[in-house]
């Protein structure tokens, strides 16, 4: 591994000034110190460039020359936006306060009055640049610990949307509907909701959330659930009872995503009216996801062949959808359901029934 005396003597100086005789001795003197990575311009108006180019880890800057003057330089610098720009040491016979103090304003790390001493000088170099590259080293640690973040953090968020998928699909073994079924109403759904105006971040919890709206039915005893005919009165109110089991197993979780997901559970099966359940909501009172939720549910449900019932035409589906708008759905939805019909369609057909 390379010694920092290495990387210190093997960076790379910019040095800037119109008068080639102060380069000339520059050049000198730097190379005497072991310094060998060096660039020397004397057009101040290709300084930005020649930074681009060479990386510089310090700039030694005169002030007072044609064309464009140190602080000028030095703006155009800071313009680049670089959170890893340079130290600058201005170089210059101005000694008066004021520029002095309008040198540092313009982003001078350092200030060093013409003739300089040599030992000063050089001194100053080798602690600015060991101080760069200190920081540099530390911006690129914390850079490649984001970078690790990102990674863990993006296979955390993953684990748990599967996670969530499998619980989905613990619910489907349970019922007679497929995995297509809860497929497309989750597309359906995050379509819905984006026409709707949802975020793109909040459309995509809505697309990972909804799957577990009918989670529940795990706690639903098999002669009900499976039940081909009719359900009597009782077992009807058994088979509600998948809405609380459902909000339980999602209950003590604060992740947005599971909060949605709780919160879809508890209200798809309410109706615009209040004659759902299992709160008799009514309207507005319905949260959005829930209602949402209960028109792509709806709509997949009527749309898809079950070994009770046959598969609706769409444009019977739909004229149901409308004709409940009102009732069962919130008519805005109604509307924003038909206006987005297109893509939900290329959703069925995208993933149709095996």
């Amino acid at each position: 591994m390379r010694s920092l005396e290495g990387h210190v003597k093997s960076a790379s100086i910019l040095a800037v000034d119109d008068e080639p005789t102060n380069l000339k001795l520059l050049d000198k003197m730097l190379r005497a110190e072991g310094y060998t990575n060096l660039t020397f311009l004397e057009d101040p108006r290709r300084a930005v460039d020649a930074y681009r180019e060479s990386g510089a880890s310090l700039i030694l800057l005169d002030i007072n020359m044609p064309h464009l003057d140190g602080y000028a330089v030095m703006e155009r610098l800071r313009g680049l936006g670089d959170p890893m720009l340079p130290p600058i040491v201005v170089l210059t016979a101005q000694s008066a306060g004021e520029f002095v103090l309008r040198a540092f304003q313009a982003g001078a790390r350092d200030y060093v009055t013409k003739p300089f001493d040599r030992a000063e000088l050089m001194a100053r170099v080798r602690n600015l640049l060991e101080a760069h590259l200190a920081h540099r080293l530390v911006w690129s640690h914390n850079a490649v610990l984001e970078e690790l973040v990102k990674e863990r953090t993006a296979k955390l968020r993953n684990t748990r949307l599967q996670v969530v998928r499998r619980l989905g699909r613990a619910a489907e073994y349970r019922d007679n509907e497929t995995g297509n079924h809860v497929l497309r109403m989750s597309k359906v759904s995050a379509v819905i909701a984006r026409y709707a105006g949802w975020t793109a971040e909040d459309t995509e919890l809505m697309l990972h959330a909804s799957p577990l709206h009918d989670i529940g039915k795990i706690g639903i005893p098999d002669h009900i659930l499976l039940k081909p005919g009719k359900l009597t009165p009782d077992e009807w109110e058994i088979m509600k009872g998948h809405v609380p089991i459902g909000a339980d197993i999602l209950a003590e979780d604060d992740t947005d995503l599971l909060v949605l997901a709780r919160s879809i559970a508890l209200s798809h099966h309410e109706k615009w009216d209040g004659s759902g359940y299992p709160a008799g909501l009514a309207g507005d009172a319905i949260p959005q996801e829930g209602r949402i939720v209960a028109l792509a549910d709806v709509f997949d449900a009527l749309t898809a062949e079950r070994p009770y019932k046959p598969a609706w035409s769409v444009a019977d589906a739909v004229d149901y959808i409308r004709d409940q708008a009102g009732r069962h759905f919130e008519p805005a939805l109604v509307t924003v359901f038909c206006d987005a019909l297109p893509e939900i369609l290329a959703i069925r057909a995208r993933h149709p029934e095996p």
